[in-house]
């Protein structure tokens, strides 16, 4: 089969001739590794430094050539794809305070991490927080969308998206990364953002409902380019427990969810939720609002995949395998053992996408990734026979 097909009755919860594979993300030290080259696509900090010295054309050819070449070099059936900066943006460069601080025109310190190599917000600069948003300001946005729709990217922002679907829909799948619903709330930090969720609850619902109709507008932009898919990026849960309360999701996130499923349907769209934590307590409510898939799969937040291959049979595809902690803390064996586990009891009947249960990250060796490729490729047969 050709991977496009495979990934096909896989969605369609039909066996395919091996268990498909894709990532919704995987960061620039692992392609490194595997191709034998740099690359600035996903190099963190390298990124957003060559994008300040004004070299995004370099940066988007490093994306047009790597993205198919990495895809080709591993095997995957799925090729993500994105957005990427147009030519236009501006990308102002902070100030460099030492080795790995900078900061940002309005005071805000941020420091590169020493573990995912990303330029991150650490410190905010001294003020009130922000004001709530009204409720005549929402519905003004609201009504702008409901007249204009969302304004589609400048053109060069599809250069890579165009690419990928050029090159290689004709015997791949084709998912591009897109904007999600998430908690309607708002905020500076974590803290706020979800204090105000439940501070601000006359806000939920007009909240929820600009988010909800500006993510829907934006599907046509993506069924327009000839995409296979979406991959709404939004985490609902943490390691131990939703984000907030399942009667929140169901009241404001759900409806929409549903109307975005609904929408991106009609034109032709599946829809992969990537989502993070531990989300037992809404499985069913995202099978019912149309997910075709569950993406980044959680496993060490309880998410067990034989538990959720029961809930979700014939219904929503489940999309994970290999555990994110193993691929950069532990060893081929166990790379094999999450592989076992998750061919054994998820993979049977189709239904089932392999992968990390995040992103192939930073840390990532070399050796782990082999054995994720080699444990696929002996044990994801079908018919799937796994002790």
């Amino acid at each position: 089969m050709l991977p496009r097909e495979r990934v096909l009755a896989s969605l369609a919860h039909r066996e395919p001739d091996l268990v498909p594979w894709g990532e919704h993300y995987y960061d620039y030290n692992v392609v490194e590794d595997l191709l034998g080259r740099p690359t600035l696509m996903h190099a963190k900090m390298r990124e957003t430094r060559a994008l300040w010295e004004g070299r995004r054309d370099e940066v988007v050819a490093d994306y047009l050539r790597d993205t198919v070449d990495f895809a080709d070099a591993i095997g995957f059936d799925i090729i993500t794809t994105q957005l990427v900066p147009q030519k236009d943006a501006v990308h102002t460069p902070m100030e460099q305070l030492g080795a790995d601080t900078y900061r940002d025109k309005a005071g805000n310190l941020h420091r590169v991490s020493s573990i995912t190599h990303d330029l991150m917000p650490y410190q905010l600069a001294p003020g009130p927080p922000p004001e709530p948003p009204t409720l005549d300001k929402i519905q003004e946005s609201i009504d702008r969308i409901d007249r204009e729709g969302m304004a589609k990217p400048h053109d060069s922002a599809w250069e890579l998206i165009r690419h990928v679907v050029r090159e290689r829909k004709a015997t791949h799948f084709v998912a591009v990364l897109a904007g999600d619903i998430n908690w309607p709330s708002f905020g500076r930090t974590q803290e706020e953002y979800f204090m105000n969720l439940a501070l601000y609850p006359e806000l939920r619902a007009k909240l929820a409902e600009l988010n909800g109709k500006r993510e829907i507008a934006c599907l046509d932009w993506y069924a327009a380019e000839g995409v296979d898919a979406v991959i709404p990026c939004g985490d609902l849960g943490s390691s131990t427990a939703l984000l907030a309360s399942p009667r929140i999701f169901r009241e404001h996130i759900w409806p929409w969810a549903k109307a975005y499923c609904s929408r991106a349907h009609e034109l032709g769209l599946w829809v992969l939720k990537h989502c993070c934590g531990r989300v037992m307590d809404i499985i069913d409510d995202l099978i019912s609002a149309g997910y075709d898939g569950y993406e980044a799969v959680q496993i060490s937040a309880g998410m067990d995949l034989r538990v959720l291959k029961e809930r979700c049979r014939g219904k929503m595809a489940l999309w994970s395998g290999i555990m994110q902690e193993h691929l950069i803390l532990g060893t081929p064996a166990d790379i094999w053992n999450d592989a076992r586990y998750a061919l054994r009891y998820a993979a049977p009947g189709g239904g089932f996408i392999y992968g990390a249960s995040h992103s192939l990250a930073v840390g990532t060796p070399l050796a782990n990734l082999e054995a994720m490729r080699q444990a696929r490729e002996q044990l994801g047969v079908y018919p799937i026979q796994v002790d």
